[in-house]
């Protein structure tokens, strides 16, 4: 039998999924490596999404993307020996204005996808580094990239530019969106589960290391709380969200901090890491009795809300409410606090079911539904590739 591998890399962690490769694929192995750059641990599961392995990496090996890839294709050896890889399938976070649909890694789409680098700095060199120790590691499999800004391209203009002159909006300069594939996938679980939601007004929020929203009507992307990069929009673990591009030239011109420096404190010294001052993972912040803690959840649930009001506008209603991601799916505590100031637009949430972590957490008669939906990007990737 044949089998499709999906390797997925994030800021802070590398998920994967060993998969048939018919025409529906069925997942046989799963898991991932998290917390990567500090306490990484893997973890397994089986086909019947039982866990079936635990393990801390070992700092001597590595703590970066590399020794987690170079983890996870050594349980893949010893849990599947016989698996016969004829594809491997990578999440790419960038797919620029090139790629707007999966496509067949060659050379040359790699080398178009460096050029995006500086597009997506914390993603696109693990990304890049997983083609490539996938390459050698299967170098009979069809390699194939799929795009977390694919399902964001068809935006209308005024969610797609920024208002600088339009010669940059034409080399590139443009809202891209990101977590594309979480999104789709989401979207077909509508279609599938709760058809007459994904014909309406949806708003998803994408909650994890890396978060953003994005506003559907009819399973496809209108809005998105991202931009250009992966650091607008929301707060996120260690990066800032939305800031007022004048504190950048103040930091440039005034506290005399070079491009490097600034792109440092960005991506990795701000977000919950940064407000908190004292780690970039929520389940340490909820944890915590420090009143620092407590400010950042406060100002990471705010503007959730505030992003919800702005998308709600650009959907022109809002008929259901999705909770996704690490955050989204398992930190009641959080979709509490975001749901408890949005009675004006109709949210009320049933407080048994959401901490049951739903799937539906709204109540019975509330105008919009609210739902706990687990994504799944590695089947995304996974059909991806065996269709390819």
């Amino acid at each position: 039998m044949s089998h499709v591998l999906v390797l997925n890399a994030g800021s802070s962690s590398l998920k994967f999924g060993l998969f048939t490769a018919g025409a529906e694929p069925q997942e046989l192995l799963g898991g991932g490596v998290e917390r990567i750059g500090g306490a990484a641990r893997i973890k397994l599961t089986g086909a019947a999404g039982l866990e079936i392995a635990r393990r801390d990496l070992d700092p001597a090996q590595g703590t970066d993307h590399a020794a987690a890839l170079r983890a996870i294709l050594a349980e893949t050896e010893t849990h599947s020996p016989d698996a016969a890889i004829v594809a491997v399938g990578h999440r790419v976070v960038h797919g620029g204005m090139e790629f707007a649909a999966p496509v067949l890694l060659t050379p040359e789409v790699i080398a178009q996808l460096e050029t995006l680098i500086p597009f997506a700095p914390l993603h696109q060199p693990h990304n890049l580094a997983g083609i490539r120790a996938a390459q050698l590691a299967f170098p009979a499999a069809r390699q194939v990239a799929c795009f977390d800004t694919a399902f964001h391209r068809g935006h209308p203009f005024v969610n797609d530019t920024f208002a600088l002159p339009r010669a940059y909006y034409d080399k590139g300069v443009r809202r891209y969106g990101f977590h594309g594939l979480s999104y789709d996938y989401i979207a077909g679980h509508l279609a599938t589960h709760h058809p007459d939601l994904h014909a309406g007004r949806v708003v998803v929020a994408h909650l994890g290391n890396g978060a953003s929203m994005c506003g559907m009507v009819g399973g496809r992307s209108v809005a998105s709380s991202m931009g250009f990069t992966a650091l607008d929009g929301l707060p996120m673990g260690t990066r800032s969200g939305q800031i007022d591009p004048g504190v950048l030239l103040y930091l440039l011109d005034q506290e005399g901090m070079t491009t490097a420096e600034v792109a440092d404190m960005l991506y990795t010294r701000s977000g919950l890491l940064g407000l908190s001052g004292l780690s970039h993972d929520m389940r340490t912040l909820l944890a915590s009795d420090a009143p620092e803690a407590r400010q950042a959840i406060d100002y990471f649930t705010f503007r959730i809300r505030r992003e919800l009001g702005g998308l709600a506008a650009a959907l022109k209603g809002l008929d259901a409410l999705v909770f996704t991601g690490g955050i989204g799916e398992n930190a009641a505590p959080i979709r509490a606090e975001v749901c408890a100031a949005l009675d004006w637009i109709g949210v009320e949430i049933d407080t048994e079911a959401n901490a049951a972590n739903g799937p539906v957490i709204s109540m019975p008669d509330a105008k919009v539904r609210v739902l706990v939906i687990p994504t799944d990007e590695e089947l995304v990737i996974a059909r991806a590739a065996a269709r390819l």
